[in-house]
Formats: C-alpha cells, sequence, structure tokens
C-alpha cells in the first residue's frame, strides 16, 4: 500500500523547494552508498545524532546533517515519496522561505525529543523522518479532508483506491516501522527501532504549525472550491 498522488490546493504548483528537498536527499544517499559505502558506520557516526553527544553540548550540527542521511533504500524511498506527495501542499501554504525553516524546525525538533527520551544511548540517529512527521503533522490539520490515492498491492495485481489525509497516518506509521528491513546494514536508532520518539516529536511539531497556518489554508481550498466550477463550464 503507497500512496500516489493527493488533492493539491490551488497555487500548490509542483513544489519547487520539495523538488529540491528530495533530490538533495537522493544525492546524499548515492554518496553514502557510492562514495563512502567502505566508511559507512563512521560516516553515521560522524554526522549522525548521537543523543550522549548532544546533551554534552558536542557536535550539535549533526542536529542539521542528520536529516540528509538514511540507513536504506526503503527508509529513503518511503520519506521521499511522502515528502514529494504532502510536501507540495504544506509549502503553498507556509511559502518557500518559511517552509524551508519548517522543515528543518521539525527536524530537529524530532532529533531533540530522541535526544531526551534517550538521554544515555550512543546509537546515532539518521534520516529525514522526523521531517516527514513534521510535514504529515502540518498537512493532517491544514488538510484533514484531503483525498489521498494509493495503490494497493495484491501479488501481481493492483487497485487505487482514495482514502483521507486522516486514514493514511496510520500507512506512515507502518512504513516508518518497516524502514529498517531493506538498511545498509549500519546499526541506527532507526534500524533498531529506538526512534519512535523522533517520529512522535517531529509529528506534534507539524501538528502545532498546522494550527498556526490552518486559517491560510482553509481560505485557499474555498478558493479553490469556488474556482472549480467556473473551470468546468468552460
Amino acid at each position: 500500500m503507497f500512496p500516489i498522488d493527493d488533492s493539491d490546493v490551488r497555487e500548490a504548483g509542483p513544489g519547487a523547494v520539495t523538488i529540491v528537498l528530495v533530490i538533495i536527499n537522493i544525492i546524499a544517499f548515492l554518496a553514502e552508498v557510492l562514495v563512502f559505502r567502505f566508511e559507512l558506520r563512521e560516516l553515521v557516526r560522524q554526522y549522525g545524532v548521537v543523543p550522549m553527544q548532544i546533551l554534552q553540548g558536542r557536535r550539535l550540527y549533526t542536529l542539521f546533517t542528520s536529516l540528509f542521511l538514511h540507513g536504506g533504500w526503503f527508509h529513503l524511498f518511503s520519506n521521499m515519496l511522502i515528502l514529494w506527495i504532502f510536501g507540495d501542499n504544506v509549502e503553498a501554504v507556509l511559502g518557500k522561505i518559511p517552509y524551508i525553516l519548517f522543515y528543518i524546525a521539525g527536524g530537529i525538533a524530532a532529533s531533540m525529543t530522541h535526544v531526551l527520551v534517550n538521554p544515555g544511548s550512543s546509537v546515532p540517529s539518521i534520516g529525514a523522518s522526523g521531517a516527514i512527521g513534521a510535514i504529515m503533522g502540518a498537512y493532517v490539520v491544514m488538510f484533514p479532508e484531503s483525498q489521498v490515492s494509493v495503490l494497493l498491492l495484491f501479488g501481481f495485481f493492483f487497485i487505487i483506491r482514495r482514502v483521507t489525509a486522516l486514514l493514511f497516518l496510520g500507512l506512515w506509521f507502518v512504513m516508518q516501522f518497516f524502514s529498517g528491513i531493506a538498511s545498509l546494514g549500519i546499526e541506527t536508532a532507526e534500524t533498531g527501532g529506538i526512534a519512535v520518539w523522533a517520529h512522535v516529536g517531529g509529528f506534534l511539531f507539524g501538528l502545532l504549525i498546522g494550527f498556526l497556518f490552518k486559517g491560510k489554508a482553509e481560505e485557499m481550498s474555498l478558493e479553490q472550491e469556488e474556482r472549480s466550477p467556473r473551470r468546468r463550464r468552460i
């Protein structure tokens, strides 16, 4: 079961910032597997978030660098798929610069939640899951009735169904749970299953921002509904 489309709000467009973020994450992952494949463990420990170090005031830069590293193909794929589909609407509501700041702040909020819940951990945490969680949190508040097209696979057969954004949240958590299956074989908080609170922290941060911008999102959706009949009559 994978999302393939959602209800775009007016002026959402292709989401230029969202596209750039997806490209940066893919390039970073390709560098991991092609350039640093023999030094992956050291790379992750150097640029991933290690709770003990953060609480000691060391390597604070990892709160940023960890957002662009991933522990496996499925980890990357699931995050980028959701970013691609849902990011454009949130970007349209927030605006490009605020959206960039929101993405980074959501990732940092997620990492700090993980740090506070696991203060004694020396296992590095990497990935955009926290930032993606923030996008999902904001999206659900801004567009709770948005319709999401999902692809349901049954062996060699498939069907496409539309569900609400609220229902899709369950799918997102399942995808995150299984993100360690196709890992690169390196130990991270994600592959070890202890990064769940990072996802929760990012999601709660997104909810907060979503409520702050909910009025603007509703205005954009209303304008779209008012314009739609006119387009159908032409």
